[in-house]
């Protein structure tokens, strides 16, 4: 991936459970409810069609009960290894109705040693869509959420 400091958000980690793991928790939707969303936040909803032009579809409930719906669609596949999806397009690269927010990109390797270097890339169209990521917690949200991802590994749930 190539990666634009201007434009670009970057988390990397290497995680102590094995790459399939992580895989399965991202691809199977009853696995990503447990996890996706920074608690007390919850992921009610996960719909995943795993094939370029699947919808991907995430609702995320706030503790007030507030839901926030976003469908994309998968750009491209390479099993236990990469995933790439986007909210400015749905279900079989038809334009998303609002635009879009972003395009983000999952890589998966073995880390030496054993475990997942977890690389997830956010690109953005402009500098400004970057910053208001930021000011959204970027960092914090999707930090908090790969901790959840193998705590939810660990625990043996699928």
């Amino acid at each position: 991936m190539k990666f634009n400091e201007k434009t670009d958000l970057i988390l990397e980690r290497t995680l102590d459970v094995p790459r399939s793991a992580v895989w399965e928790a991202w691809t199977t939707p009853t696995s990503m409810t447990h996890w996706f969303c920074p608690k007390p936040w919850t992921a009610p909803t996960v719909e995943i069609d795993l094939r370029p032009g699947g919808k991907f579809r995430t609702v995320m409930r706030s503790p007030e009960g507030q839901e926030h719906d976003n469908t994309g669609c998968f750009l491209h596949i390479e099993k236990g290894t990469r995933l790439v999806w986007t909210d400015m397009l749905t279900e079989d690269f038809h334009p998303a109705a609002s635009g879009g927010f972003m395009t983000a990109a999952l890589v998966l390797e073995d880390a030496p040693g054993g475990g997942t270097k977890y690389t997830a890339y956010a690109f953005h169209r402009t500098p400004e869509d970057k910053a208001t990521h930021e000011k959204m917690g970027f960092k914090e949200g999707w930090g908090t959420v790969v901790d959840q991802l193998v705590a939810h590994i660990k625990s043996g749930k699928r």
